[in-house]
């Protein structure tokens, strides 16, 4: 993005509401896929030969498609209250933290948005991230590390870059990316647990049992596999880009790159792991809680764009 170039809050919200509706219909694929193989193994084991088209098959795929669009659909509703949930975000007054309100108010102005709610993350790593579904109904939860940390200047950029998340939509993306992929993970661990535990009480049964268990167990390797590459294309899907986007964005609200540059500079430093932060989140948050990135880090491994990076992007901007 040029220093020139504006943001089109318009065109970007559709572009992400295109995407989420991508990403559904995708990960609704992998877990029918992953329903029909398991129903096509599981009528290979109960029938002398292994069928190309499986009614069983179709039957769990027709069913895990059918709760992966309902659990998509109720993560929508509920998602943001399960990851804030999940970090243990306590909401807190003006009283409690009046800068922060200020510059939260302040941003909400200049972006043209509802005031969100504000809630703190009780830990001393210097982190930050936003949530939320809907206009009109997000939340901005910082750590209390952050505040005690950053200056004026940088927690307004840093809460800028959330408020851009926000106003852009990519709060309702990621939280289905985080509910819905986690879902997914879940799914294929129990099915591994239990066809684990079928198949040692198989093991002394007939050959052909024993065959179709072997079959089984195959498949669910199978599935073992996709999963995580399910979870990091899901990780990929989350574009970079987005961050790109919500760093300029930030500067379009406060005039001021170089708040979010320092910013930037030492949560690099100071981001860490804490209670409540798992892989499944891991994309919210401002930099990447549970691992750093850099400019040689794979791209299919990153979920975020290297921070030296952003910063090259902002100090263009800035000039």
């Amino acid at each position: 993005m040029s220093a020139t170039a504006t943001t089109d809050f318009v065109a970007a919200q559709k572009a992400n509401r295109r995407n989420t509706m991508l990403l559904l219909a995708a990960l609704t694929g992998i877990a029918a896929f992953t329903g029909y193989l398991v129903g096509w193994a599981l009528e290979g084991e109960l029938t002398d030969s292994v069928p190309l088209w499986s009614r069983a098959g179709l039957a769990i795929a027709a069913v895990l498609a059918v709760v992966s669009v309902v659990w998509s659909l109720i993560s929508l509703v509920i998602g943001d209250r399960l990851v804030l949930g999940m970090a243990s975000a306590k909401p807190i007054s003006k009283e409690d933290a009046p800068q922060l309100y200020n510059v939260v108010e302040e941003i909400s102005i200049a972006a043209g948005q509802p005031m969100p709610r504000v809630m703190v993350l009780e830990t001393d790593a210097l982190n930050a991230f936003a949530t939320g579904s809907q206009v009109g109904n997000g939340t901005i939860a910082v750590t209390r590390g952050l505040l005690d940390t950053l200056t004026r200047d940088e927690l307004q950029g840093v809460v800028a870059h959330e408020m851009a998340h926000l106003a852009n939509l990519d709060t309702r993306y990621m939280v289905v990316v985080g509910v819905t992929v986690g879902l997914i993970a879940l799914v294929c661990d129990v099915l591994l647990r239990t066809t684990a535990w079928g198949s040692s009480g198989r093991s002394s049964g007939s050959g052909k049992k024993g065959s179709g268990g072997g079959l089984l167990i195959i498949v669910l390797i199978v599935v073992a596999i996709v999963a995580p590459l399910a979870a990091k294309a899901v990780q990929m899907a989350v574009s970079r880009q987005r961050e790109y986007l919500a760093d300029a964005t930030s500067v379009q609200f406060t005039r001021n790159p170089n708040g979010l540059i320092s910013a930037l500079g030492k949560l690099a430093d100071k981001a860490a792991p804490f209670p409540g932060v798992s892989r499944a989140t891991q994309h919210l948050f401002i930099v990447n809680p549970v691992q750093t990135f850099t400019s040689k880090t794979p791209a299919l491994l990153a979920t975020h764009p290297a921070v030296e990076d952003r910063i090259a992007r902002l100090r263009n901007l800035g000039g």
